[in-house]
């Protein structure tokens, strides 16, 4: 019986590379990542973020013009939660977007930075 160190999902082995030889840094092709590694996204999914460790692998695919990044799990830490004074500033910030500044109305819309009115205070705005 012999081990394979090949994918095993059956695409191109051309971006296998888990020592790092031909790349430089351990390389799995799409869908074939080892297990206890994600990316950046799946880590946000699970309520994770990479904690400050760097990547220690990476995925490449369509023709080596994508890559993704993989972090440990066992290193990733949970994702900081907003302070109270972080989500108001926020709700203020977002509030502005939505005051024309002609009227001093809150539209439920974000006002467009090019005129900096709402569409009914421009010209031929609301047609």
């Amino acid at each position: 019986m012999t081990t394979t160190t090949q994918p095993t999902t059956g695409l191109a082995v051309e971006f296998y590379d888990p020592t790092g030889t031909r790349y430089g840094f351990p390389t799995f092709p799409y869908l074939d990542a080892p297990t206890g590694l994600a990316t950046r996204r799946q880590l946000r999914a699970a309520g994770l973020r990479p904690g400050g460790h760097d990547p220690v692998a990476q995925i490449l695919w369509r023709r080596g013009k994508r890559v993704a990044y993989l972090y440990r799990l066992d290193l990733a830490a949970p994702k900081r939660v907003a302070t109270p004074a972080q989500r108001e500033a926020i709700a203020k910030a977002l509030r502005a977007r939505r005051t024309c500044r002609s009227c001093d109305l809150v539209q439920p819309y974000y006002i467009p930075r090019r005129t900096g009115a709402c569409l009914d205070c421009i010209p031929g705005g609301a047609r």
